[in-house]
Formats: structure tokens, sequence, C-alpha cells
């Protein structure tokens, strides 16, 4: 499989359960600013609304959309136990996905880390991300994970929060959460993953750096 990525970003959490499950990959890196591949090609041809992460499967299909290829792997890589195998469970593995990626992803961080979002969009979206980070501090109070063992979510969720740092946002005030990234950036899939993400995106920023 390939993993079309941009250091990072959402896409990270891909590049976790590809390494959770001790599988290969093809790791394609995007330079998300010029939408292309590092070695030039126009990613547009990939994915026309040029975000990330985007998956070419085993037999060619591209998918997009974090939650839709996480579960998709979930399911391809079925010796990792990335979802819970019984429906309910599945019910609510899929809640979790439409929290992260709605309440928090591009409710919350988006704004926040848009250049071009101005003060009123960032005090919003602070004010709503505090309400969703009181509700998932009481969720995790007492949990290890989002559900019963780790699963794509856990990898989608220590993504977002790994976004912390460049915001405002001070996960002190959310003990259960604070201790969960801490807890989740020691397990090997995740240290791994967010060590490489880093190096990569220094070495974009040299790029663009030149080429300015």
């Amino acid at each position: 499989m390939q993993l079309y990525f941009s250091p990072l970003s959402c896409s990270a959490a891909t590049r976790i359960c590809f390494y959770e499950a001790g599988t290969e990959a093809a790791f394609i890196e995007v330079d998300s600013k010029a939408k292309r591949t590092q070695d030039g090609r126009d990613y547009l041809e990939v994915n026309p609304l040029g975000l990330v992460p985007a998956l070419r499967t085993d037999d060619g299909d591209v998918l997009t959309e974090n939650a839709a290829i996480l579960q998709y792997l979930a399911g391809a890589l079925p010796h990792a136990g990335l979802a819970p195998e019984d429906g309910r469970g599945r019910t609510r593995l899929q809640q979790w996905l439409s929290f992260v990626g709605t309440e928090l992803h591009k409710a919350t961080f988006m704004p926040l880390l848009d250049e071009s979002a101005n003060e009123g969009a960032k005090t919003y979206a602070l004010e709503r991300g505090n309400n969703r980070l009181d509700y998932l501090d009481k969720h995790l109070t007492g949990r290890e994970f989002l559900l019963e063992r780790f699963s794509v979510a856990d990898a989608y969720l220590v993504t977002v929060l790994n976004w912390c740092g460049a915001t405002p946002i001070d996960l002190g005030k959310w003990p259960a959460i604070a201790a969960y990234v801490a807890r989740l950036q020691e397990r090997p899939s995740v240290a791994k993953a967010l060590r490489e993400e880093r190096r990569l995106y220094g070495a974009q920023l040299e790029r663009r750096k030149t080429r300015a």
C-alpha cells in the first residue's frame, strides 16, 4: 500500500497504524502548500482536494478521508486488532473517529492552526474546544484507551492532540487527557511515527526556505 502524507498532519495516524501492525508501506510525502509530492508529481491527480491522507491500496484503489482510511486499515490488517470485532464495538469506534474528526480536528484545531484565520475565529474555536476537551477528559478518566484496547481511534486522537504545542491549548487543565497523551507517546508505534514525522517536517521547512 502507498500512503500519501504530509509530516505532522492527521496522516500520521495512518503511519502509526502501519507501525502498530508491523506492516510495510510506501510513504509518499506531499508538500501541503505546493500540492506536489516530494519528487515533483502533481498531488491533485491523486486527490483533487489536495488533502492528506490518501491511501492507494494493493489493488490500485485510492481512498481518501482519514476516518475511512483508518477503518479500512483495521479491516485489512486484522492481526493488529486495531478495531473491535463486534457490531456495538464498531459503532463505538465510529463514534470516536467522528468526534476526533469533527469536534477536535476540524472545529477546534484547524482554526487555531490556520494562519489565515482571524482572532474571532480562533477565540470561538478555543471556547468550543474547552467544552469538547472537558467531555473527553471525563471519558478518559480511569481509562487507558478510548475503547477497551488501542484502536485506530487512539492513533487519530494522539495525532491530533500532538498539535497542542502549536496552539494555546494547555492540557494541564485536563489531567486525564494529559496522562493519556504522555502514555501513548511512549507506545513504540506512536513514538516511532512521531519521531520520524518531526524529522520530515523539519526537512520540509528547510526545503521551503531554500525555494523562497
